[in-house]
């Protein structure tokens, strides 16, 4: 089951996510047909359902060995099975997020039953009944969150696109159909949890009268408000494709970790075994008034706004003194005057600069409104990261790097130029024609070229220059492993203090200039 599970995310990221999807649904299938087969028609019982199992999980793993001969991107050799760490950390880091949520969950489940089979012990119901039981219930109610989950991850590319191409009205009308069907949903499920939770759980199995009374109590109490969660689980989606990550994060962890877990503690400390089950619906209406007034909040922010940068354009007439093709990527601090630098580069070298009129290719391909570009490409927050753990799918930030990261391929490939950021000197890392500089300052300097040129307030500049900085390095985290202010990612660093950003740009176009003359 292991190593089917990972080739089979393999092979869909070696471009054949058809195949990938059939062998999952044929190992799905194949046990749904065997288990009544070993199970009733051999006479098998629990072993004939554990046989089934098996037996589908094995054929599952045959059809991914049987890929390895097809890989389009992957050519299978001694050397690939070596463990090294450096790749192994890169795997786990992309990983820790998912691994957090799951563990979360497993955390629940522990505290759960501790609680349960301690209370439950001192209740007519004993210490086994509470605790099969609300398993069952909370499977059930699994499938009811995946539901609303999966209607709310397809709507989540609508949300992204729309919001970052500042078409509310179109944001707005897909919110408002999937709550609604989420609602739907969960009002259905709120009905059949009250009127006939006995006929669910016997869906499970049968017990005696204490069994059937204490299912009954949990999908009735536990399960109370559910009705909340067609409201709550998708606004945490929501949230993250329109990428408010710490909105998202709150709400994707609030109802298991902040609230339930507590409520569970006191609830059952006052009011024994039935104080477990009223943490439920404490936990579910809790997490809806939060997701309730962060939605209502950033509802009334959606206003129409048709403003758009006019000064995104940086192409400039070129008459260039270079002999062969170079290019120049110019990474920066944020007030370090880097871009500055790049700029004179570029119009002492006779070359094209590159650094906002990206924003305008990218709105032009991806449809996103060029000031959603500027604002939020190049900047990834840290709690992006555990969103992904709880919400699959691909985002507005995501989409943004691979269409500029395409766009720097292209330019690079027919002209010299400047590029500004944007993780040139990564995606153009194993070209030779390529000069890579980064740029710093000490914070003083950056303090009053933020507050003399970008009008920032002198009291708050330190504070906004280090959180800019904080999301560019994120960013250059996420994309390439590597640390932004590494030196070693750089051909040349240099102190624009220290030289003046005259100088800083000559002794550049000198270093250019004789890099050419060895290509």
């Amino acid at each position: 089951m292991m190593i089917g599970t990972t080739l089979n995310s393999i092979i869909r990221a070696d471009g054949s996510p058809t195949y990938s999807m059939t062998t999952m649904v044929t190992g799905a299938i194949l046990n749904t047909i065997l288990d009544p087969i070993f199970i009733f028609v051999f006479k098998m019982g629990v072993e004939g359902a554990a046989i089934a199992t098996i037996f589908s999980q094995f054929v599952t793993f045959l059809f991914n060995i049987i890929y390895i001969k097809k890989f389009k991107t992957i050519t299978i050799n001694k050397e690939i099975f070596k463990i090294k760490f450096d790749i192994g950390k890169r795997v786990m880091a992309l990983g820790i997020s998912s691994f957090i949520t799951q563990m979360s969950f497993v955390f629940v489940v522990a505290v759960e039953n501790n609680l349960l089979g301690k209370y439950g012990a001192n209740s007519k119901f004993g210490s086994e009944i509470p605790i099969t039981v609300l398993g069952i219930v909370m499977k059930i109610s699994q499938i009811l969150n995946s539901i609303i989950i999966g209607i709310a991850v397809g709507a989540q590319p609508i949300f992204g696109y729309n919001y970052g191409a500042r078409k509310f009205d179109r944001v707005k009308e897909t919110l408002k159909k999937v709550l609604g069907l989420g609602i739907i949903i969960s009002t259905i499920a709120f009905i059949l949890f009250q009127t006939i939770p006995d006929k669910l759980i016997s869906i499970f199995g049968s017990g005696d009268q204490n069994y059937m009374e204490f299912a009954c109590l949990a999908f009735r109490i536990y399960l109370l408000l559910c009705i909340c969660n067609g409201i709550q689980i998708p606004s945490g989606i929501f949230f993250q494709a329109i990428g408010k990550s710490i909105k998202s994060a709150a709400l994707s962890l609030s109802r298991q970790i902040v609230f339930l877990i507590p409520a569970m503690i006191i609830l059952s400390s006052i009011f024994g075994i039935m104080g477990i089950l009223y943490g439920g619906p404490v936990a579910d209406g809790l997490a809806f008034i939060i997701a309730g007034v962060l939605l209502v909040l950033e509802l009334k922010k959606l206003k129409p706004n048709s403003t758009i940068s006019n000064a995104l354009i940086d192409d400039t007439s070129t008459d260039n003194k270079l002999t062969k093709q170079m290019v120049i990527t110019i990474s920066r601090e944020y007030g370090s005057g880097g871009r500055y630098i790049g700029r004179l580069v570029a119009d002492k070298l006779g070359i094209k600069f590159y650094d906002k009129d990206f924003i305008e290719k990218v709105a032009k391909i991806t449809g996103l409104s060029a000031d959603y570009i500027e604002n939020n490409e190049q900047k990834r927050d840290a709690l992006a990261n555990l969103n992904n753990g709880y919400y699959f799918g691909l985002n507005n930030a995501d989409e943004l790097f691979i269409k500029e990261s395409e766009l720097i391929k292209e330019v690079a490939d027919k002209e010299s130029c400047v590029i500004i950021g944007r993780c040139a000197d990564f995606i153009l890392k194993d070209r030779k024609n390529v000069l890579k500089v980064f740029v710093y300052s000490n914070m003083e300097d950056k303090i009053e070229r933020a507050t003399n040129i970008y009008g920032f307030d002198k009291n708050n500049a330190e504070k906004e220059i280090k959180r800019i900085d904080k999301l560019r390095a994120n960013h250059y985290k996420y994309y390439t492993e590597k640390d932004w202010k590494d030196y070693s990612n750089y051909d040349i660093c240099i102190n624009s203090d220290v030289l003046g950003v005259e100088k800083a740009a000559d002794l550049i176009c000198k270093m250019v200039q004789e890099e050419s003359l060895h290509i």
